[in-house]
């Protein structure tokens, strides 16, 4: 019981940033023609902010299956490794279902804290992965529901804290790394090329977030490796 309060203390912080987030995924699900008890059931059976984001753009528009697909998994694949890395870390009560739990409940945040922890006990992550749903799931009800009483501008005006989002995760990475700020300027370019070229722009915007994630990340991996600037840091 002790090690499931302390990951609860330690996910209230976590908790209060996802409330924020999953409010303005709320207000957007809503914007977009979902019901509010759809977008609250995509919150708490994904608990995955960039891919609802993603995702909600393409379900609105019937047969576009294949782009989800493709655009769910690029976004979403990450979290693979960030599990089998937190299983390493697992204690001997981590087996069964409790490891689909963890798969399930694993986000960045939830993993960058975990990951602190020596031995990861099954109590401490329920603890740790408590509240952060709970925020995510409350904040898309309160977002979603807002949305329908809300005037339209005030709506779009709060749909612009997901950019800020984005830019407080990005930001931070980009001023210790130089390679992280290389590869997210490729993705700048890239995007307002798909986004402004006539051509490129009748791309759908799953398979658009597709290409210029990967196209980014595989330029950055070859022409500027994280190691290589870590050995010039060291020198």
């Amino acid at each position: 019981m002790n090690n499931y309060k302390r990951g609860l203390i330690t996910g209230i912080p976590i908790a209060l940033g996802y409330l924020s987030v999953s409010f303005t995924f709320g207000i957007m699900a809503v914007s977009f023609g979902l019901s509010w008890w759809q977008a609250v059931l995509i919150s708490m059976t994904t608990v995955t902010s960039a891919g609802q984001f993603a995702g909600i753009g393409i379900m609105i528009h019937p047969g576009q299956y294949i782009q989800m697909l493709i655009s769910q998994i690029t976004i979403n694949i990450r979290y693979s490794f960030m599990s089998i890395s937190i299983g390493q870390k697992a204690d001997s009560r981590f087996s069964g279902i409790y490891r689909w739990l963890l798969g399930f409940f694993i986000t960045d945040e939830i993993f960058a804290v975990a990951t602190k922890e020596d031995e990861i006990k099954r109590s401490y992550f329920a603890g740790l992965a408590t509240l952060p749903y709970l925020g995510w799931a409350l904040g898309t009800f309160i977002g979603a529901i807002l949305g329908n009483i809300l005037p339209d501008r005030l709506m779009s005006a709060l749909s612009v804290a997901i950019y800020g989002m984005f830019v407080a995760v990005v930001v931070p990475e980009m001023k210790k790394a130089r390679s992280v700020l290389i590869v997210v300027t490729i993705a700048i370019i890239l995007s307002c090329l798909f986004y402004y070229i006539p051509l490129l722009s009748k791309i759908s915007s799953g398979i658009t977030i597709t290409i210029v994630a990967i196209t980014a990340a595989i330029i950055g991996s070859i022409f500027f490796p994280v190691s290589d600037e870590a050995d010039n840091s060291n020198n």
